[in-house]
């Protein structure tokens, strides 16, 4: 079951790199606790999952790397290739220089539709690589201007030609402090897009990654590429195979195996306009917690506390919205790792956040020109966040 991996904007193929380094690396370290056996299993489980047919003896990543203008991706290209021991396919990239400047409408309207049948003929070739597609995994920016635009527009595509495999969006929340002026509304917009055509949104925190970075690795000059190796070894470690008990290592058809989301409800739609939490969360609920575990010791590791009721919604046991996935091989350098995936209400208060800015400037009509002289209309930001703040409404529910 192969993943097919589709990196996009500056962001995007940068950390692309980095996940595909990570996952190689990771494959190819020789594990004391399993055997030589069990380690060529995964190493294999991991290969048929991520690369395809060598090229002289090198994997190629099973990945389409596009931007809007050549610069990031042949830098992309250049790490792979240096590094010697896997590399991007030569015919897997698209871009195209436009003098647009870096706006969301313009991804979307313009550069999504006018290149829409060289991107998707290039995911095609690499589906037929596949002998069995299991699903795409779309890094990309959340609050990015075209890259983010264009990714919205890729994975509607996606949905329309292959419903009836996995859409993953691995995204990045912006900085609180603001990297773009027009940030939250390409948030908004992005978010409400892909609720409608993503299976699963994999959310990383840029202050949260920035705050590993300083706290717990003690690094003094922060870099976006120790941030974006943070967040490798993070996807890393739940990407990979666990074993299955008999000789071998397993994906899941769903690779997090879990619930992802929380559906508006059908009954009525909240007032448009700025609502407000009017709940203060002690902890979040959840619908689904997976807690992966590798290395050593991983069978004593006491796991009670992802049991109690009062962790889920009124609605949901815990045997069916906690799993747990356990492997004795250890990801990469760590003799042992945990990581948790969580659907849960962690996201409300900094999605509340966003709305809220974005509909005050909304409010104001500031910066609306830059996206309806690309044919976003004012319409389409209600509706965003006519969707948002259900997403909203709903996983305050969960706590009730």
């Amino acid at each position: 079951m192969s993943i097919v991996t589709v990196q996009l904007g500056q962001c995007g193929n940068q950390i692309g790199f980095e996940v595909f380094d990570a996952l190689f690396s990771d494959s190819h370290c020789s594990q004391g606790l399993c055997s030589k056996r069990e380690n060529e299993a995964y190493q294999a489980s991991c290969k048929e999952r991520f690369f395809s047919e060598e090229e002289n003896g090198v994997p190629i990543a099973r990945a389409v790397l596009v931007d809007m203008e050549p610069k990031v991706i042949n830098q992309t290209l250049t790490k792979a290739a240096h590094c010697g021991r896997w590399k991007y396919g030569q015919h897997s990239c698209f871009c195209q220089k436009q003098g647009s400047g870096n706006n969301w409408a313009y991804g979307y309207s313009v550069h999504g539709p006018r290149h829409e049948e060289s991107i998707m003929n290039l995911i095609q070739k690499e589906v037929e690589k596949c002998d069995s597609l299991n699903g795409f995994f779309i890094i990309m920016s959340m609050a990015g201007g075209t890259g983010s635009g264009l990714g919205a527009f890729i994975t509607q595509n996606l949905q329309d030609q292959y419903s009836n495999s996995l859409k993953m969006n691995q995204i990045i929340w912006p900085y609180g402090t603001g990297e773009v002026i027009v940030q939250n509304y390409n948030s908004i917009l992005t978010l409400s897009h892909l609720y409608r055509s993503s299976d699963a949104l994999l959310v990383h925190e840029n202050d949260a990654v920035h705050e590993i970075c300083a706290k717990l690795m003690n690094i003094k000059q922060i870099s976006f590429r120790d941030i974006n190796q943070v967040l490798a070894h993070q996807l890393g470690s739940v990407f990979q195979p666990t074993y299955s008990g008999e000789g071998s290592f397993h994906y899941r058809r769903n690779p997090l195996g879990i619930d992802w989301q929380v559906r508006p409800p059908l009954s009525g739609l909240p007032t448009l306009g700025k609502m407000s939490l009017n709940k203060e969360f002690h902890f979040n609920t959840s619908i689904a917690n997976l807690v992966i575990l590798r290395g050593k010791d991983v069978h004593s590791a006491e796991l009670g506390t992802f049991k109690d009721p009062a962790l889920y919604t009124s609605w949901l046991e815990p045997v069916h919205a906690f799993s747990v996935w356990k492997t004795q091989r250890a990801f990469s350098k760590y003799e042992k790792s945990a990581a948790l995936v969580s659907n849960s209400q962690f996201l409300v208060k900094p999605l509340d956040m966003i709305v809220g800015k974005a509909w005050n400037m909304f409010a104001s009509k500031a910066y609306i020109h830059q996206y309806t002289k690309f044919g976003i209309e004012e319409e389409d930001f209600l509706d965003s966040f006519t969707l948002l703040e259900q997403v909203i409404a709903s996983y305050c529910n969960l706590g009730f």
